[in-house]
């Protein structure tokens, strides 16, 4: 058995569907811009802000609002998504099982996140994920390891992990652009919000239809 084969997993949109408490956390922040900036932006609904769940926040907030007000969205957005936001998730069905497929094959699970570390741990630690996984990797507040790029090198650094002996899983190309970045194998999943299309173009080949596809396709590139 190859206990030795690394799996770094994605948060939103792989693990959990935290929609409604990243929409409404963002249409919060556009609010408190109008207000404070007089920016007049227009809220779009929740379903208008899907594109928005992966990508990093400042990112985010720089198309939204402009780049002069990336860093006060961000700030407006955390407000809301530390005390309410964060908890408005459910994990995906079929990911418990999943998890512990591959925890069963003697898997090492990491959380990799571009969300904040503090926030991913009260996620994974809330929906019961926590046993699971090694560690929950993620950004600081100072943003930090807030590209997939980055805080996949950091993982690999600080857990000693062999590139060669390690899958990245993500539903964005943010998670397949970091694993190329560091010569990681990577999978994508279709129950996420990336599309088709967004992830081949990322170069992903194997995209999961179900998270019980997760430990049948782990097995096989660990060999």
């Amino acid at each position: 058995m190859s206990a030795d084969f690394a799996v770094l997993l994605d948060l939103d949109g792989t693990l959990t569907d935290p929609k409604p408490g990243i929409t409404e956390s963002i249409r919060h922040a556009l609010r408190r811009l109008n207000e404070t900036a007089g920016l007049g932006l227009t809220i779009p609904s929740q379903d208008e802000l899907e594109w928005t769940i992966g990508p990093p926040l400042i990112d985010t907030f720089r198309l939204l609002a402009g780049r002069d007000h990336g860093e006060a969205g961000v700030d407006f957005y955390r407000e809301r998504y530390g005390e309410i936001g964060l908890f408005e998730n459910r994990v995906y069905d079929g990911i418990p099982q999943a998890l512990e497929a591959m925890r069963a094959q003697g898997r090492r699970l990491y959380v990799a996140t571009s969300k904040p570390r503090v926030y991913a741990e009260r996620i994974v630690g809330r929906f019961g994920l926590a046993p699971f996984f090694a560690r929950v990797h993620g950004s600081e507040f100072d943003g930090t390891n807030i590209h997939k790029p980055d805080l996949l090198r950091h993982i690999l650094a600080v857990e000693g992990i062999d590139p060669a002996r390690a899958v990245m899983i993500g539903d964005r190309k943010h998670d397949a652009i970091g694993a190329k970045a560091n010569h990681v194998a990577a999978l994508g999943v279709g129950w996420g919000y990336g599309s088709r299309e967004e992830l081949t173009g990322a170069g992903l080949t194997t995209i999961l239809e179900a998270p019980a596809d997760m430990p049948v396709a782990v097995a096989r590139m660990a060999g």
